[in-house]
């Protein structure tokens, strides 16, 4: 049965700007998908719609046998910016993805169950960071504060975890590590997870399939087998460029880029 289902998807901003143009496809459990196109190609609003912040202008977003309505607990979120609290450390900040589970007054009490602190360190050990958990995120790494936002979605105990371009602003080691501890904590707790990236090389080392979206429409689905530089050219830039290299990294499109899009005069998102 398929964990996510989009059904004849459009999505309309400002009445001319269209970021999602009747997209269909289904996304089975446990499968690591990755999102690739340019910027404002409609990554960011697809996973807007998945994580219930902007609602489609037609069609219909399932997950299982739930359509979505609102913001979903079982949808676990991992930002490009990680918006961690920086005078908090490791474990507080992974701990802080159990907040839908102990209400925001006992959280900001530090009253958080034993199941949940057990929950925290675990994450943090799935992703390498068990001996850093008192370490404060304003003294650790870019990448370091990418894996602490991973375990915080971890303790979420979602279903399935979406990440908006997670290793935009990393370097390549780093960025990596950060892929493949994502890629890691989805396989052992048999995570359907959706993750949008420019980093084609990149993408390509982690993903099991790929979308291939361009002006708001899927143009492209399949694995890295399929996934030919003919292919690569045709999401990028339209059309085979005759070996011409693809960006393997470039300025990317945040979970507002979309709607920041729509603001700036309309078009396509």
């Amino acid at each position: 049965m398929p964990t996510i289902e989009f059904e004849n998807v459009t999505k309309i901003y400002d009445e001319n700007t269209v970021a999602l143009d009747d997209v269909s496809f289904t996304i089975s459990e446990g499968e690591f998908v990755i999102l690739l196109g340019p910027s404002g190609a409609g990554k960011s609003t697809m996973l807007r719609v998945l994580n219930g912040l902007t609602d489609p202008t037609e069609g219909t977003v399932r997950i299982g046998n739930r359509e979505i309505q609102g913001n979903r607990s079982e949808v676990g979120m991992v930002f490009q910016e990680h918006y961690l609290i920086e005078s908090k450390t490791a474990f507080g900040n992974a701990l802080s993805g159990a907040l839908s589970r102990n209400g925001l007054l006992r959280s900001a009490l530090g009253m958080h169950a034993e199941p949940d602190k057990v929950t925290a360190l675990e994450a943090l050990q799935t992703v390498g960071l068990l001996d850093e958990a008192a370490q404060r995120a304003e003294s650790m790494s870019g990448g370091q504060k990418q894996r602490v936002g991973i375990a915080r979605a971890l303790v979420q105990e979602p279903e399935i975890v979406l990440a908006d371009e997670p290793v935009a602003s990393l370097d390549p080691k780093a960025a990596r590590d950060v892929m493949r501890y994502l890629k890691k904590a989805a396989t052992a707790q048999d995570l359907t997870t959706v993750t949008s990236l420019h980093q084609v090389n990149i993408a390509r080392e982690f993903g099991d399939r790929f979308l291939g979206i361009r002006d708001g429409e899927v143009i492209f689905d399949g694995d890295a087998d399929d996934l030919t530089m003919d292919e690569m050219d045709r999401i990028y830039y339209g059309e085979a460029q005759g070996g011409k290299t693809v960006p393997t990294g470039s300025p990317s499109d945040d979970l507002g880029g979309d709607a920041d899009a729509a603001a700036d005069g309309g078009g396509r998102a």
